[in-house]
């Protein structure tokens, strides 16, 4: 590691707000020698703050109907060929019942921004939900919404809230994004979600078209500005009925780098080895967890439908990804020094 990489990691350590150019400096071409020495950073300090313990969400993919058009995206409205489906509050107790019975103890609600799931429906299904299993976490992952409906979720018991901010950069967004939707938007869903209590969740991919350093500097930026409870990374991966079904797909090495920057720009972050990881690299999940991540999320949706949530190509629907393949993510983690638990898997906020 060069002498001015080494030296803004060293205050990235020290918990001091890195410069554009700083984050630039240590986004510039990393080598495998830096990739090693952030990886070990990253699960040190990730040991410190949970142990060897690796938390499970169960992932239930209830509705791939999207009324948004991104460019990237396998579930946007404009493909005529994605067969659409909508799991019932039933079928979505159902997952739950059998996630719980497996040791899950949180459950995301992952779906496309769905108009037929109305505020009141989601908030009659996440009391279904918390009524039924009082000891589990619900996280939703639905998209850009209203501060009011932000509000009932979480009155209604929500506990947590995914939604990637994708870019920083707002020339950047414009290239992944129709014209309808706003950079400015996204961002303020984030800080509202923030202000509400929600453990709260941003990200970005790796690799998508038009990205650069710079503007994945200010995608760190941003993360070290908003010190959210949870960051997704996973790399680009092209959709065959997509306007970049042609773009090659992001690189691994540069996820699993970024990963590790997380780590030690956010200490006690939730960080998921994604399942896009590892659709991308069959170790892919073990390589995020060495990276510094500490969370899996297998699939608890109906086997029918778990092939139709594609918002990329190729995407593991079986083994590890099911919920049936549980045992063999033990071994998988365990191989590699780790324990899944049962566990909520909260934010540590007073951890030190």
């Amino acid at each position: 590691m060069n002498l001015e990489k080494e030296k803004c990691l060293n205050a990235l350590e020290e918990g001091e707000i890195l410069s554009r150019d700083q984050w630039k400096i240590l986004l510039q071409a990393p080598t495998k020698e830096d990739a090693r020495i952030l990886a070990e950073k990253a699960s040190k300090i990730r040991d410190q703050q949970y142990g060897k313990r690796i938390f499970i969400r169960g992932l239930i993919e209830f509705t791939n109907y999207c009324k948004n058009d991104c460019y990237y995206c396998g579930i946007r409205r404009s493909n005529l060929h994605a067969s659409r489906y909508r799991l019932t509050q039933e079928e979505i107790m159902e997952c739950c019942r059998i996630g719980h019975e497996l040791g899950f103890r949180t459950f995301v609600l992952q779906g496309g921004e769905d108009p037929y799931f109305t505020d009141e429906r989601m908030i009659c299904l996440i009391r279904g939900i918390k009524e039924a299993f009082p000891d589990c976490a619900l996280t939703l992952s639905i998209g850009e919404k209203e501060r009011e409906s932000y509000a009932a979720f979480r009155q209604a018991g929500a506990d947590r809230y995914l939604l990637r901010h994708e870019t920083a950069d707002d020339d950047h967004y414009r290239l992944l994004h129709p014209p309808e939707l706003s950079p400015k938007h996204r961002k303020d869903c984030l800080r509202t979600l923030k202000e509400l209590g929600y453990q709260t969740g941003a990200g970005f991919m790796v690799g998508t078209p038009g990205q650069t350093p710079d503007t994945l500097a200010a995608d760190m930026e941003f993360l070290q500005e908003l010190k959210p409870e949870m960051v997704g990374i996973g790399p680009f991966l092209p959709h065959h009925d997509t306007p970049f079904r042609h773009q090659p797909a992001g690189d691994v090495g540069l996820t699993l780098y970024l990963l590790s920057l997380v780590r030690i720009m956010l200490p006690k972050v939730l960080l998921p080895a994604t399942t896009a990881l590892g659709t991308a690299s069959e170790d892919g999940r073990e390589a995020g967890i060495l990276s510094g991540a500490n969370v899996v999320m297998p699939n608890l949706s109906p086997e029918n439908v778990r092939g139709k949530y594609l918002l990329y190509d190729n995407k593991i629907c079986t083994g590890k990804e099911a919920a049936q393949g549980l045992e063999e993510l033990k071994a998988s983690m365990a191989s590699i020094g780790y324990q899944v638990v049962v566990d909520r898997g909260d934010y540590k906020k007073n951890t030190a």
